[in-house]
Formats: structure tokens, sequence, C-alpha cells
């Protein structure tokens, strides 16, 4: 009668933690997202420039003459000041002193924040690759003949911002452009392994003779 017993217990036992363990691995793999999902388009120019100081109902400046509406440049600002972990950056140019403040202060802040831009462009007029720098933000160029076409950023592998638009201050208020803002995971898996792949590829340590 003992060993029956036992062996029951024992039986109960052993499916009570089997039943744990298939539990603990089919709610992790239907678990949702806290975040609701993002698909939106955001267009460009801006009729007015957005101001910089204004957050939550209030501006520092009491005379400001900025918009204080919210256009697709402040969305674009909010994008990059609410990432909590990582920004990765792959784009043409860099002109753009109001972007280039939010990333540069994202990496004194403990961010980790890594850029890939063209080598042409390192020192054009108004780039910003000196701020990156003396902030810490590591930055790479292609060091090609060719152009670093890329017009992209991965906010901490959970958000992609991609399309026609240069970081430059054109981009804003002249230009005719387009950002595609998604939380698609798969989608951003491609992109975040293409940065990656680019990433090592202009290593500045390697052997770039074959580029």
């Amino acid at each position: 009668m003992y060993k029956l017993l036992t062996t029951a217990v024992t039986t109960v036992a052993f499916g009570k933690l089997m039943y744990d363990i298939i539990s603990t691995i089919y709610n992790r793999l239907h678990q949702k997202d806290d975040k609701e999902p993002v698909d939106k388009v955001i267009f460009f120019p801006d009729d007015t420039v957005s101001c910089r100081k204004y957050r939550n109902g209030i501006c520092k400046d009491v005379n400001c003459r900025m918009s204080h509406d919210n256009t697709s440049f402040s969305q674009l600002i909010t994008i990059f000041e609410q990432a909590k972990r990582s920004i990765d950056v792959c784009v043409f140019v860099i002109t753009c002193q109001e972007l280039a403040n939010v990333l540069a202060e994202k990496q004194k802040r403990g961010l980790t924040v890594r850029i890939i831009t063209d080598s042409e462009q390192e020192d054009c007029s108004g780039s910003q690759l000196y701020k990156f720098r003396a902030a810490g933000v590591r930055v790479r160029t292609d060091r090609t003949t060719f152009f670093m076409h890329h017009k992209f950023a991965i906010v901490d592998n959970s958000l992609l911002v991609n399309g026609s638009f240069n970081w430059t201050k054109q981009a804003v208020t002249g230009n005719f452009e387009n950002l595609l803002i998604t939380s698609n995971k798969g989608i951003i898996q491609q992109y975040q392994q293409e940065f990656n792949r680019l990433w090592e590829k202009f290593d500045p340590g390697k052997n770039l003779k074959n580029l």
C-alpha cells in the first residue's frame, strides 16, 4: 500500500510539473505586447517650424514664435525622445541640429546610439557628426565612391522609421518627403539585420580594400 501511495503521489507531482511547463511555454508563445501596434505615415514639408521647448502644453520661451502644433517634425522628434535603450540610424546626410541634439542627448543619458552615414557628406556644410562624436556616439561611414543612400532608423529594436526623408532642415520645411513608421516585427528584423551587416562591413578596424 505504501508503495502504491508513493507512486500515486509521484505521478501526480510529475503531472503537475509537466502541466506547469506546458502552460509556461504556451503563455510565452501567445503573450501579447502591452504596446499598441504602430503603422502610420507622416508627410513633409511642415508649414511651420516646430518648437523644441514646447512640452506638455507649456513652452519655456514666453516670446516663442515657433509652432506648438502637432507637426510631422514634432512627431518624429517625439519618437526619438521616447527611446529607452537604443537608436540605430542609417542615413545619407545629417545636418538638422534638432535631430542631432536629441540623439546626442540620448547617448549622454546612457542609451546606445549608432550612426552610419555617407563618407562624402561627413564634412559637408552643417554636418552634425562632430556633435555626435563629442557626445560619444559611434559613427561609421561607408568610405566608398557610392552613396550610402539608406534613410532609416530603428528605435529600441521595436520601431522602424523609413522613407525618403534626409535629416536636413530643407527636408522638414521645403521638400516633399515621407516617413513610414511601423512596429511590424518581421520588417524591423530585416532592417536591423541590414544595419548590423553594414555596421560590421564599415568597421574602420577591418581591411576595407575590397569595398
